[in-house]
């Protein structure tokens, strides 16, 4: 049971890890729908939901029709071949939220009693039908908000983070194994590799969970998404230019300068990675209290984005507000040059991305710099072999550093005695990745982000 939360050992598991409560919840999403699911775990899942529905329940994994309010579809699954690995039964009905909460309420009289958040799946990795990468992939594919988020979080339920951790280790457990040997049988002459054996042995373990921490980089992009901020003088077209990256018309565009006088906001996926863009008021010496608070946000907003889209008029030449709001962005950091209204004539080719978000000209290919900019590789050349949670980045950098210690020990000739503590070092984070070896409150925080019913 090492790894389970309290919670788990406690109140959900006895020591031979049978469970001793039952436990129910709404399965599916809060609000109307056609169909809504109860979901039902634990030793008593079959006797509770037969009590409640006043009839005995099917074969496993065969729907039953039965009655509650209304007619329901019961499915039975028998333990362990189920997603807790417990026995499972799901009640499905229609989607009112008073007939959901009814048929809640009913099992819970007949002995169940509420599911905590993520008490589904904690139970599903206690029974070992999910790793810990692969319950906290579970969480990021009900969160995914962009079709590629999705299939990476379907890939690490599918139990991707494990077969990255698994040569890794197995390199590190044979490199402890031969030392441990040379170690226990010193006196039986059993060879041990010399320091230059070692040290190759660690390279490539160490190079690989330096590439999977810096992964990260990109992972989290993908997880989290950016934050773009759109800026530039009024009327170089910054709230059309925000319409047009969004397919829709968001922001208000008018001739009239200065229209924008609030940040609008809007996400959209930008080759899978979550952009959340922010349109600003333009930047001027402000011509009254309304306006000055608006360039003080757009200002704001500049210091807050991941990365800064200076809309510039390529029409003209540049004025001493469009050279102020570059220098301002070149200070801040990453920042993309647009030069809009490229369907004009007599467009002045100035450094920057020429486009019109009038016709949608080279709109494409501002979608494809806003990738470059903030650091995205194609995703074929990441094969989802990167880490978009920032816990099991930690644990790779921990691994690591422990490395590295190791293979300075190993380069002077260091004691093997020594080596090894650092050996174990990196060991443990790798357990940590997939839940070994986590402690009960790093797992309790985990699963506590959870919504209730998974």
């Amino acid at each position: 049971m090492t790894g389970v939360p309290a919670v788990a050992r406690g109140r959900a598991a006895t020591n031979n890890g049978t469970t001793v409560e039952t436990i129910v919840a709404i399965a599916t999403p809060p609000g109307r729908g056609g169909i809504g699911v109860v979901r039902v775990s634990g030793t008593e899942a079959r006797p509770i939901v037969q009590r409640v529905l006043g009839a005995p329940l099917g074969e496993p994994r065969v729907a039953t029709l039965r009655k509650l309010l209304d007619p329901v579809l019961v499915t039975y699954f028998a333990a362990p071949h189920s997603y807790t690995g417990e026995d499972v039964v799901e009640i499905s009905c229609h989607g009112a939220p008073v007939i959901l909460r009814h048929t809640v309420e009913q099992c819970v009289a007949a002995g169940a009693r509420l599911a905590n958040p993520g008490e589904f799946t904690l139970r599903a990795m206690v029974h070992g039908r999910l790793d810990l990468p692969q319950a906290e992939a579970v969480r990021d594919l009900i969160n995914a908000t962009t079709l590629y988020q999705a299939r990476v979080a379907a890939r690490q339920v599918e139990g991707s983070v494990a077969r990255i951790v698994r040569p890794v280790k197995e390199q590190l457990l044979e490199l402890i194994a031969l030392l441990e040997a040379g170690i226990d049988f010193a006196e039986d002459d059993v060879s041990v590799a010399p320091d230059a054996e070692i040290l190759r042995r660690l390279e490539p373990i160490a190079r690989e969970t330096d590439r999977l921490a810096r992964s990260f980089d990109y992972g989290r992009l993908v997880h989290d998404g950016v934050t773009l901020a759109i800026v530039g003088r009024p009327n170089v077209g910054k709230s059309s230019l925000f319409n047009r990256l969004l397919d829709q018309d968001r922001a208000i565009v008018t001739e009239i300068p200065g229209t924008t006088r609030d940040l609008v906001a809007e996400t959209a996926s930008v080759g899978g990675v979550p952009v959340r863009f922010v349109d600003t008021a333009g930047i001027r010496e402000g011509q009254d209290r309304v306006e000055i608070l608006g360039i003080e946000r757009s200002l704001q907003a500049m210091a807050d984005a991941d990365l800064t889209m200076v809309v510039l008029d390529g029409s003209m030449p540049l004025t001493p507000e469009d050279e102020q709001i570059l220098a301002r962005a070149e200070g801040q950091g990453r920042h993309l040059i647009v030069l809009n209204k490229a369907d004009l004539p007599g467009v002045i080719r100035q450094e920057g991305i020429p486009v019109s978000a009038k016709t949608g000209e080279g709109i494409e290919g501002l979608r494809e710099a806003v990738l470059r900019a903030i650091g995205q590789a194609a995703a074929s050349e990441h094969e989802f072999t990167f880490i978009t949670s920032l816990r099991q980045a930690q644990l790779f950098r921990d691994s690591h550093e422990a490395l590295a210690r190791a293979q300075a020990a190993a380069a002077g000739k260091i004691p093997h005695e020594m080596l090894l503590l650092d050996l174990y070092e990196a060991l443990w984070p790798l357990d940590a990745v997939t839940g070994a070896t986590t402690a009960d409150d790093i797992l309790n925080r985990i699963f506590s982000t959870f919504c209730i019913g998974k």
